[in-house]
């Protein structure tokens, strides 16, 4: 059985579907899950434009916006009765990216299964915005579990 989940968590109404069935399976695993928010302010103030300053301020906003989401998310944790603990990423830079960063905490962190949610989107919609699930998917290096709403 799994001893350590990891759950992607953007505060979106996926994710919080997400964090219901990561909670499920930890329920019954007896396993500690770890929320990972990932912080990406490189790409999407980026695209198209010559962006080499971001104001401190707007990082702080996203940061306090993601970590009150965090801590949201380890108190319905907790209420359930699951050990968690939350995790603050961030996107490096333009080479990096969202689902990168899930893969590279989910190493070090040992994780057994990753718990997305995924918008199920597709054809032009997928083209044109990506799925940080299906990047995820394909660089995984263990099972993943997509929740669609």
């Amino acid at each position: 059985m799994y001893e350590k989940i990891e759950l992607a968590y953007d505060g979106s109404e996926t994710s919080k579907q997400a964090l219901t069935e990561a909670l499920k399976i930890a329920l019954l695993c007896g396993a500690q899950l770890r929320i990972a928010y990932v912080l990406d302010v490189v790409s999407p103030m980026s695209v198209g434009m010559d962006l080499t300053y971001m104001p401190a301020e707007v990082i702080d906003a996203y940061r306090e916006d993601a970590l009150a989401m965090l801590e949201a998310a380890g108190s319905e944790a907790k209420t359930a009765g699951v050990r968690c603990e939350t995790r603050l990423l961030e996107v490096q830079d333009m080479s990096d990216g969202v689902a990168q960063c899930l893969e590279r905490e989910a190493s070090s962190y040992g994780a057994q299964l990753v718990v997305l949610g995924t918008h199920g989107r597709r054809g032009v919609k997928r083209a044109l915005l990506g799925s940080v699930a299906e990047q995820f998917v394909r660089i995984a290096q263990c099972p993943v579990l997509l929740v669609r709403v």
